[in-house]
């Protein structure tokens, strides 16, 4: 889809090469994001790290790069337009290349592509300051961005709400700039101000209240992309890529909830591209028309909080159409073995990652009890098709913390919601 780029939004150098520009018309994630002819955008993750590379950039050398480019984890090279940028002086006291320089500062404005991202236009600034030698790099929530302050998130208790990806992200594109400015070895040594105009604001309409991040938004993002969701087209590529996969005479499908979940999908069962099936919050999505159009195997693979939503009966997954339901959890954890107390602290907790702390930490294996559960619900979906279904449920660093094995038509437990963990 041909669009002018307004200033400060990402666009890709040297050509296409988003995820929109693999030139496979085959199956899996590429294929179907090409078939809804949606636009991509990039996430707050990686214009932060785009303002943060250039800040660094004009801090050592006095030059701003305009467009600045950075490599994002699955090795496309968008390059971003700063929409702001600003060197502060102060006194001459060193020699060498930040010398005068004491901190910089360039922004870049989010383009979320066709993705209906309340973020989408917001100005995302990076304020870069040094450090002593050793101080390693230093993240700090400026205005808009939020501070973390419940625990059950894969961030410390008074952290700035910059998530991991995005850190490893920047901490690689700062080091490879000292490199360049300080020679082979050079690490960099500097406080990183994440900051987004009107990001307290924009935060009311997410769930970073409610989640205890206050005083603004997440710098999120895995892969670097926003991949635009809508309903119809999103449903209908789901279809084609089922399409694929039988045409080609795969047997064994996955269906996952994003890239991280992708990767574990192929890493346990070697599957090939085109039986990869970009589920998204779209389960029921899946299910219905596999039905329909069966398939030997299915393997849904996705983050423990949206698996938790599958299990529990929902099949949209997206957090405006449904919530993690901790007294569901807390049920399933007396199913394995939690006593009261515990259950009580699982009903109470502050996130589905919390709760499988909670229960990890007291050897209650709820993992598997939702694995086996959703796994259960969407036999229950499939009525009776001839396809056997496993669950794998990850966390954030995408390690495995639930699996159901395979269990085709007749062999569900009664109830769906009534199954306990695989052993």
């Amino acid at each position: 889809m041909a669009e002018s780029q307004p200033q400060g939004t990402g666009r890709t150098g040297a050509g296409r090469t988003g995820p929109q520009a693999t030139g496979k018309a085959a199956g899996g994630r590429s294929a179907q994001l090409a078939h809804t002819g949606l636009r991509h955008g990039w996430t707050t993750g990686a214009c932060a790290t785009a303002a943060s590379t250039a800040a660094y950039t004009a801090l050592l050398s006095g030059e701003f790069p305009d467009p600045v480019t950075i490599t994002l984890p699955k090795g496309q090279t968008p390059s971003f337009a700063l929409a702001v940028e600003e060197l502060v002086m102060g006194e001459l006291t060193e020699e060498g290349p930040a010398a005068g320089r004491t901190a910089a500062m360039a922004g870049v404005v989010k383009d979320a592509g066709d993705d209906p991202d309340v973020t989408h236009g917001a100005l995302v600034r990076a304020t870069v300051r040094a450090l002593p030698a050793g101080s390693g790099v230093v993240f700090k929530a400026g205005p808009g961005v939020g501070t973390v302050t419940r625990p059950g998130l894969p961030l410390d208790v008074g952290e700035p709400a910059v998530n991991p990806v995005p850190r490893q992200m920047m901490r690689e594109h700062l080091d490879e700039v000292a490199e360049r400015y300080g020679g082979p070895g050079a690490a960099a040594d500097v406080e990183v101000e994440i900051s987004v105009d009107h990001g307290e604001e924009i935060a009311r309409s997410t769930w970073n209240p409610r989640l205890g991040i206050l005083g603004g938004l997440s710098i999120l993002g895995t892969t670097g992309i926003v991949v635009p969701y809508s309903c119809s087209a999103w449903i209908d590529s789901i279809r084609r890529g089922v399409d694929v996969a039988r045409a080609a005479g795969r047997r064994h499908v996955a269906g996952c909830t994003g890239s991280t979940s992708e990767k574990v999908a192929v890493a346990l069962h070697h599957l090939p591209e085109d039986a990869l099936l970009d589920m998204g919050d779209f389960a029921g999505a899946v299910l219905k028309y596999i039905r329909r159009h069966p398939v030997e195997r299915l393997t849904i693979c996705g983050g423990f909080a949206k698996l938790s939503k599958l299990a529990a009966g929902h099949l949209d997954l997206h957090s405006a159409r449904s919530q993690v339901d901790k007294g569901f959890l807390a049920e399933l954890a007396r199913r394995g073995g939690a006593d009261e107390a515990l259950a009580q602290v699982v009903a109470e907790a502050n996130t589905g990652l919390a709760a499988l702390q909670l229960c990890a930490a007291a050897d209650v294996p709820l993992g598997d009890l939702v694995a086996a559960t959703a796994r259960d619900e969407s036999l229950a979906v499939l009525r009776g098709a001839p396809v056997a279904v496993d669950v794998i449920c990850i966390d954030r660093a995408g390690m495995v913390v639930g699996r159901a094995e395979p269990r085709g038509p007749g062999e569900a437990r009664q109830g769906g919601r009534q199954g306990g963990p695989v052993r």
